[in-house]
C-alpha cells in the first residue's frame, strides 16, 4: 500500500462558526481555518457532519469551501463533504465543490434509506464519475445505518478516483483486510481509534479533537509513521481527557465549539437546531479536559 497521503496526514472535520442569530460567522470561519493550519494541519474537511452540514444550505456550503480555500491557500488540502442520501443531490454538491475550489470529496454512506450493497456501489461510482476530484469514502454505520462491506470496498478500489477511506466503523480487522487487498489509503475517522488505525497503517486522521490538539496529533502521526510507537502511545494516553470531553459527553460540534471559545479561537459557541450549545456544566468538562491533557 502506498503511504503518500492523498489528502494530507492531519485533518479536522472543521466546525462551522455561527453568530447568535444563526448566520455563519465568516470571520470565525477564517479564524478556525488559520488556527488549524497553524497547529499541525495539512488538510481540512469542510461541510462534514461536525460542520453541521445537515443544517447548512447548498449556497452556504459552496461559500464555506471558497472561503476556506481562500484563507489557507493552495498548500493545504481542502476536502468538501458532499455526501447525502440522494445520489442526484450528492452529484450536484460534488460539482459545486469542485467549482468552489475543493481538491477532494468526502462521500458518506447514504443514510437512513439503507440502500442494498448494489445501491451503495452504484452511488459511490456515480459520484466518483461526476468530477475529476479524488474521493474519500466515509464509512460510519453508527450514523448511516449501514456499513460499507469489505468486499465492496475492495471492488471500489478499482475506480481511479476512489483513493481513500475515512473509517469510523470500529472494525480494525475489516480495515486490515481492505488494506491488505487494495491501495486505498486509510484515515482514522474516530478519535478514540486514532492510535490503533495509525499503528495498523493508516496514512492520517480526520479528527474532531484535532481542532484543539492539532500539534499533538501531528506529533503522534509523525512518531508512529517514523517507528516510534511508544511516543505515539504516550501522546494517545495524554489526550484521553480531552477526547472524552469533546467526543463522549454530547455531540462533537457542540463541545468543539465550546473548546474553541475557551481557547479564544472563536467568539461564539452557537449551533443550529436541532443542536443546542454546551451547558455550563459541559463547558466546565471541556475546560477540565483541556487542562488535563496539557492544552490550556
Amino acid at each position: 500500500m502506498t503511504t503518500s497521503p492523498a489528502f494530507g496526514r492531519v485533518l479536522s472535520a472543521m466546525v462551522t462558526p455561527m453568530l447568535p442569530d444563526g448566520s455563519i460567522d465568516l470571520d470565525g470561519v477564517r479564524q478556525v481555518a488559520r488556527h488549524l493550519v497553524d497547529h499541525g494541519h495539512d488538510g481540512i474537511v469542510v461541510n462534514g457532519t461536525t460542520g453541521e452540514s445537515p443544517t447548512t444550505t447548498d449556497d452556504e456550503k459552496a461559500e464555506l469551501v471558497r472561503l476556506v480555500r481562500e484563507t489557507v491557500g493552495d498548500g493545504v488540502h481542502v476536502v468538501a463533504g458532499v455526501g447525502t442520501n440522494d445520489t442526484r443531490h450528492t452529484i450536484e454538491l460534488a460539482g459545486q465543490a469542485a467549482d468552489a475550489g475543493a481538491d477532494g470529496l468526502l462521500v458518506v454512506t447514504p443514510y437512513y434509506n439503507k440502500p442494498p450493497v448494489a445501491g451503495l456501489e452504484a452511488h459511490f461510482r456515480a459520484v466518483a464519475d461526476a468530477t475529476e476530484l479524488r474521493v474519500m469514502l466515509y464509512d460510519i454505520p453508527g450514523r448511516a445505518g449501514v456499513p460499507i462491506p469489505t468486499d465492496l470496498l475492495v471492488r471500489l478500489a478499482d475506480h481511479p478516483r476512489i483513493v481513500a477511506v475515512k473509517d469510523a466503523k470500529g472494525d480494525l480487522w475489516a480495515a486490515t483486510k481492505v488494506q491488505r487487498a487494495t491501495d486505498l489509503q486509510w484515515y482514522s475517522g474516530d478519535d478514540v481509534a486514532n492510535f490503533s488505525h495509525l499503528a495498523l497503517g493508516a496514512v492520517g486522521i480526520v479528527s474532531v479533537v484535532a481542532h484543539v490538539a492539532g500539534d499533538a496529533y501531528a506529533e503522534m502521526v509523525g512518531a508512529i509513521q517514523g517507528g516510534d510507537v511508544e511516543r505515539g502511545r504516550e501522546i494517545h494516553r495524554r489526550l484521553v481527557p480531552v477526547v472524552d470531553a469533546v467526543m463522549n459527553v454530547t455531540q462533537g460540534a457542540i463541545m468543539t465549539k465550546a473548546a474553541l471559545v475557551e481557547l479564544g479561537v472563536i467568539a461564539h459557541a452557537d449551533v443550529r437546531l436541532p443542536l443546542v450549545p454546551a451547558t455550563d456544566d459541559q463547558a466546565e468538562i471541556v475546560r477540565s479536559g483541556l487542562r488535563s491533557s496539557g492544552l490550556m
